[in-house]
């Protein structure tokens, strides 16, 4: 999580929030939704309409959302007793490649990716890559190949999506 932005959303919800005294909801829109459906923002928003918003309460969604882990960046804004959720959503993995290994093979590696959480289809996100890099480094290293090296390369798709290209040289 990227907790540093969530951090400054929640600061800038508070400072545009801040004259604003709480409304009552009659309508909630959500832009910017491309692959997540708008009943699983809906299931994930503490909010409904009717209810009695407040500062601490927008902070709380902005919270329940990001907990998600569906979304890159979340704003909220009100346009009268609307409630406005403006979203960023995560790339999600187009296609997965793999070259140069030879000691473990492809299938091992896939299989190995998928239980870390990175598989083709699945929500991006750059730590899972970072841990699973490292984890490649350290299978290589428990094998005695110290010289190994582990690169992986993301490459933006359209659609709002990535190809993952991990180069491995075995030493």
């Amino acid at each position: 999580m990227n907790y540093p932005r969530l951090l400054l959303s929640i600061l800038l919800l508070n400072a545009s929030m801040a004259q604003a005294a709480s409304f009552r909801i009659a309508d909630i829109r959500v832009n910017g939704l491309q692959r997540v459906s708008a009943g699983s923002v809906f299931g994930a928003l503490p909010l409904n309409v009717g209810d009695e918003a407040d500062d601490r309460r927008l902070v709380d969604s902005t919270r329940s959302l990001f907990k998600t882990g569906f979304f890159q960046d979340i704003q909220l804004n009100r346009d009268g007793n609307v409630l406005i959720i403006n979203v960023i959503e995560r790339p999600s993995v187009s296609s997965i490649e793999i070259e140069g290994n030879k000691a473990i093979s492809t299938e091992d590696l896939m299989k190995g990716l998928k239980q870390s959480g990175l598989a083709e289809g699945e929500i991006f996100q750059r730590a899972t890559l970072e841990g699973v890099r490292n984890e490649l480094q350290r299978q290589y290293v428990a094998q005695g190949r110290y010289s190994a090296e582990v690169d992986a390369e993301v490459v933006p798709q359209p659609r709002n999506r990535v190809a993952l290209k991990i180069k491995i040289n075995e030493g």
